[in-house]
């Protein structure tokens, strides 16, 4: 029997990671897996050797506080790879951790095969990375076609699998017509999936909603939750004693309200393509404490933050980062583009046109799962 041991970092990754499990188990391989995962991989029956939610963290200043947290996970981790002995190391995403991980398992075990999705974003800040990314990662799955260059000019194995959230699903609608409050224009708010990112961003989208409604009383507003962080972001919009806001974490349904949105307001990262794909018009927003704004700062390669912008080198979805991240220019710059259809409608000519150059031919976790396949066989 196979093994695979399937190692995730925060909850993006373990449903990345669940994605690709499931296609690779319609291929009726026997195989045994094991993880440090979250809900989605727990769906599948495979077990975590903790809760991801001890090794979550967001932010230069919290993994220099947590340091000896991470680096006693880290250890943990590699022990309980080595003793599972699996085949196949599957890394996803938060590369701080995970390829921290597989790099202490490669000089152990050197015949275990390690496989990373999600490339780090070396495109955007620290490129020296993939000299060393080749010393202990086998191949690597590229959401992106424009980041082949830089790993084929280090000689790494890798392939383009595309992003998942653009892919063009033909999933069944799910009946939400009892959720959405009659004659109310939807607005989809997506805080983030980690504390250090949600406990900024709450605070800032209520004071953003309380202006909405001081001066607009036909908008309707869902904050997009994960599984995990949920019941926290209720509990906060609880107490801010406002109705026309409700919290959705179920996926099929976070679908079928984006779909249903007349606009979302939406933290930087890869989740502003899923509301592109959905032909939504959006704002990018983000903050971070001071030191970590200004480390970052210095070490970045590129003007934006958002992948749609970065791809284009210009300002396509408006970007408000750090002092701009207030409920006031949020309220500002929302109500102008709904004053304005024809910023919204160049918005999304520009983003679609985006989308369809970093397509792959079928989706990320069909090629993604028969890399893995051919790791299996061979």
């Amino acid at each position: 029997m196979k093994k695979i041991f399937i190692l995730t970092g925060e909850p993006s990754g373990d449903k990345l990671a669940s994605t690709v499990i499931e296609k690779l188990e319609d291929k009726n391989y026997e195989i045994k897996y094991l993880s440090v995962g979250g809900s989605n991989l727990k769906k599948l029956g495979i077990s975590s050797i903790f809760d991801l939610k001890e090794i979550t963290y967001l932010g230069f200043t919290s993994v220099i506080l947590n340091i000896f947290k991470i680096r006693k996970k880290i250890n943990q981790t590699v022990e309980q790879i080595i003793k599972f002995n699996p085949d196949i190391l599957f890394s996803v995403d938060s590369p701080d951790f995970t390829l921290r991980v597989a790099e202490k398992v490669k000089k152990i075990k050197n015949n275990i095969k390690t496989i990373h999705y999600v490339a780090p974003q070396v495109w955007i800040w620290r490129k020296n990375r993939v000299k060393k990314i080749k010393k202990y990662i086998d191949h690597i799955l590229l959401l992106f076609n424009f980041e082949k260059k830089y790993f084929d000019e280090e000689n790494i194995k890798n392939t383009f699998v595309g992003h998942p959230l653009i892919e063009i699903k033909n999933s069944s609608k799910t009946i939400i017509n009892n959720l959405i409050p009659n004659n109310k224009k939807i607005i989809s708010l997506f805080p983030g999936s980690r504390k250090s990112e949600t406990s900024v961003l709450l605070p800032i989208l209520i004071s953003f909603i309380k202006l909405m409604n001081k001066k607009q009383k036909d908008y309707f507003f869902y904050f997009h939750a994960t599984v995990e962080n949920k019941n926290s972001i209720l509990d906060f919009v609880k107490q801010s004693n406002i109705e026309n806001i409700d919290v959705i974490s179920e996926e099929n349904i976070k679908s079928d309200i984006l779909s249903k949105s007349i606009f979302a307001v939406s933290k930087s990262g890869t989740i502003s393509l899923q509301i592109c794909n959905a032909n939504i018009p959006s704002i990018i927003i983000y903050k971070l404490n001071f030191i970590n704004f200004m480390i970052f700062k210095l070490l970045v390669n590129v003007k934006f933050a958002n992948i749609i912008n970065i791809i284009n080198n210009r300002e396509i979805i408006p970007e408000l980062l750090q002092n701009d991240c207030n409920a006031e220019e949020i309220y500002k710059t929302v109500i102008y583009f709904l004053k304005h259809p024809e910023l919204i409608k160049k918005q999304l000519a520009e983003c679609n046109k985006t989308l369809e150059g970093i397509r792959s031919k079928t989706s990320s976790s069909d090629e993604s799962s028969a890399v893995l396949s051919n790791y299996l066989v061979s």
